[in-house]
């Protein structure tokens, strides 16, 4: 079926606080240029960096189309469009997939085979998943016997760093909140978890790695880690900066890295998925981990797609209180 003249998609139109999303009933597309792809959306992931957009800690062009990934099925392809056809399932990493239909280029969607990976699956893991496998092959890559350091780890990336850096033999030490927390991080291959709001991390880990500190760390949470990375981390060690959960890193001498020959990257994940070949590489390999039984998903819940449970999501999301992956279903 054809694009419709206008579908709901959430914008925002300024930034601020969760009032400022807005469902835009009047959204279109553009006209379909001869490597893109336009899609139904039938799933779409909720992520952090929405609320960053949101906020106005990351800024972009207003008015913004929210929803970086989803999955659901093509529409129309392109002239010189060649890997997709009209009615295949995909997966895809774009803004604007918090919408009815969108439209991206054909090098950032990588096909399904349902029978093996559902749209719904995909919708869930396909940001996180690739985030904390390219952080862990690319950023740091995780060697048998490393001990792996991985904040916030009953959360959507972090539960899937634990599960991945277990997998590549590595010694897996999370943080949590809770003991509800903890125990689903060691249920899902952590080795061992420190409960930050009753123990002191630093001397936990140099208790547990007897003192020779942490070879990989994995920090989404941001301003109220980073200190402490530089404390715990081991020589030659790596620290991996990718998240703001607690808010923005601070400014810091360089200097800090010297004493232990530290290395600090603050990567992107799009930067690892940038080619049609690189998405397709890792998807691949993303979906085969879950196909295995390796990589199990794990969804903190199911949103619909109106404005009052898309706000929820979002206050969800920054509560620091959610387990796993945040979802929500645009279409059927």
């Amino acid at each position: 079926m054809p694009v419709p003249e206008t579908f709901n998609r959430l914008r925002i139109f300024e930034t601020g606080n969760l009032d400022k999303l807005v469902i835009d009933s009047n959204s279109t597309l553009d006209s379909l240029g001869p490597h893109a792809i336009n899609i139904k959306v039938s799933y779409a992931g909720i992520n952090y960096i929405d609320t960053y957009f949101r906020s106005g800690l990351y800024p972009v062009s207003l008015p913004f189309n929210l929803g970086q990934e989803g999955s659901g099925t093509v529409v129309d392809v392109g002239s010189q469009v060649t890997r997709f056809k009209p009615g295949q399932s995909v997966a895809f990493y774009s803004n604007g997939s918090l919408s009815e239909y969108t439209q991206v280029e054909e090098s950032k969607a990588v096909a399904l085979d349902t029978k093996n990976v559902s749209e719904f699956d995909a919708a869930t893991v396909l940001l996180q998943g690739l985030t904390a496998w390219t952080f862990l092959k690319e950023a740091h890559n995780v060697k048998k016997g490393d001990k792996v350091l991985v904040h916030a780890a009953a959360g959507g990336v972090g539960l899937i760093l634990v599960q991945l850096a277990k997998y590549l033999g590595a010694i897996v030490i999370g943080t949590t909140s809770t003991a509800e927390k903890a125990q689903l991080a060691k249920a899902n291959g952590a080795d061992h978890v420190i409960l930050y709001t009753e123990e002191n991390v630093a001397e936990r880990i140099n208790e547990i790695t007897n003192g020779e500190g942490i070879d990989g760390n994995f920090d989404g949470v941001g301003k109220d880690t980073f200190d402490l990375a530089f404390q715990v981390a081991a020589r030659r060690g790596t620290i991996v900066s990718f998240g703001n959960a607690s808010g923005a890193v601070p400014p810091f001498s360089i200097l800090q890295l010297t004493p232990k020959n530290i290395k600090l990257l603050r990567p992107s994940v799009m930067n690892y998925i940038a080619t049609a070949e690189e998405l397709d590489r890792y998807s691949a390999e993303l979906f085969d981990l879950i196909e295995r039984g390796v990589l199990k998903i794990h969804r903190h819940g199911v949103y619909s797609f109106d404005i009052d449970s898309l706000k929820q999501a979002q206050a969800d999301i920054t509560s620091r209180a959610t387990t796993g992956k945040l979802v929500v279903k645009v279409s059927d």
